[in-house]
């Protein structure tokens, strides 16, 4: 958010490296900010494939924040061939849970 990768980098990948993926729709949303650093740093082939294992995790959680963020993230990232993620992002729903 500050914009500074290289203080924002270290510490999403150490926090990260130990992230259950259990908690799907948390990892999602901190490896999108992950990716928006990678971005940040001109390191456009990291953001995408962090940005495409957010949306791996995002496919299962019943919220809308982490496809929302994947959607903001995956715009600057077009310019490093995200175009294909970008359209999956695009038309991804989250899915309803049978009960709330």
């Amino acid at each position: 958010m500050l914009h500074k990768p290289e203080r924002a980098i270290p510490p999403l990948q150490r926090a990260l490296a130990d992230y259950p993926d259990n908690w799907a729709r948390d990892k999602a949303l901190y490896l999108t900010w992950l990716a928006d650093a990678y971005l940040d740093s001109g390191d456009h082939a990291n953001a995408l494939a962090t940005t495409e294992q957010a949306f791996a995790l995002a496919g299962e959680v019943a919220s809308v924040r982490p496809l929302a963020r994947i959607r903001e993230t995956t715009q600057p990232v077009l310019a490093a061939g995200a175009a294909a993620l970008a359209r999956l992002a695009a038309t991804a729903k989250s899915p309803i849970p049978v009960q709330l």
